[in-house]
């Protein structure tokens, strides 16, 4: 049955992804973003599709539309964009997500928050499991998104329990794929750009501080799994990929499919990162039946074919 979905945060990497994959499914979709690390051109291709609706706004303002189901993606996921304006990313997670709990409330529907990997910190325990409370500095540089996304998940939560909302939470890992933004600061764009204009090709610390890269479509595929869930599927539950790999196994892995002739280069590692990322994914196999299907060097091969294709798009025509 077609549904009129709200998507927030949907002209983003993960959010446009979204939109596709819901409107190839016959819904309709409104798109909130306030392009702040959205872009339009993420969205150019749907431009003249009649059942998609774009709508400058944000979340921190309340907003009254008529949905039957909303995913809550607004938040810059990035340390070089939520750490521009950390007051404003905090703002973002937690007022955000009490104005979409207060329509979801208002509506009576479901709401699906995605969460983040960033709410375990720097890990003591790994692979990180659900129940893994974390291990976060709350006043540490990286603090407005972790803590952010932390305090979004209780409210999800104390709405469920105070108000019965049927809410989803999904703790989402690293994920990439085609329409990340080249000035993002993520790990994946940086390497492939490096290595695509024959950079010298930056690793942080000595570069063993390990990841679990998911590629973009099987992340979407979760996402839509946990929200047709049942109603006794709340979350939160991990949705990535549980092979693990370095970042200096990442670049080299880079190198060799462009063919590129960039050197390794290191400098200091950044406050508050991460040694160790890798979930857990034993709920969402045994709960969704889901599990990632495409391999790292497949969904690099896509990845980089985007990034050679838009490389030579100026950042400040893009939003």
């Amino acid at each position: 049955m077609s549904k009129k979905i709200l998507v927030t945060g949907g002209a983003g990497f993960l959010g446009s992804h979204l939109c596709d994959r819901l409107l190839a499914q016959g819904h309709h979709v409104i798109c909130v973003d306030n392009f702040f690390s959205g872009t339009q051109r993420n969205l150019a291709h749907l431009a003249n599709e009649p059942r998609f609706t774009p709508l400058r706004h944000d979340v921190v303002l309340p907003l009254t539309v008529e949905v039957d189901e909303i995913y809550n993606l607004a938040a810059p996921a990035s340390p070089v964009h939520y750490q521009f304006n950390p007051i404003e990313t905090t703002k973002t997670c937690v007022i955000g997500a009490i104005n979409m709990l207060d329509l979801a409330r208002q509506r009576n529907i479901k709401i699906l928050q995605a969460s983040t990997s960033e709410v375990y910190g720097d890990p003591e325990q790994h692979p990180q499991p659900e129940s893994y409370w974390g291990h976060v500095n709350p006043i540490g540089q990286r603090a407005c998104y972790d803590e952010g996304k932390r305090c979004a998940e209780a409210l999800f939560f104390d709405y469920h329990r105070q108000h019965q909302v049927p809410i989803k939470v999904a703790r989402i890992f690293n994920t990439y794929g085609p329409r990340m933004l080249p000035d993002d600061g993520r790990v994946v764009p940086n390497l492939i750009l490096q290595a695509l204009k024959g950079e010298d090709i930056t690793l942080y610390g000595d570069g063993l501080q390990t990841r679990s890269f998911c590629y973009v479509d099987d992340l979407i595929e979760g996402l839509m799994r946990l929200m047709a869930s049942g109603s006794d599927i709340t979350g939160p539950i991990n949705l990535g990929n549980p092979d693990e790999v370095t970042v200096r196994q990442l670049a080299g892995l880079i190198i060799d499919i462009t063919g590129s002739n960039s050197k390794l280069t290191h400098r200091p590692l950044p406050s508050d990162d991460p040694r160790q990322r890798r979930p857990n994914i034993d709920q969402a196999r045994q709960r969704l039946d889901w599990t990632p299907s495409v391999a790292l060097r497949e969904g690099l091969i896509k990845t980089i074919a985007y990034f050679e294709k838009h490389l030579s798009l100026p950042l400040a025509q893009e939003r």
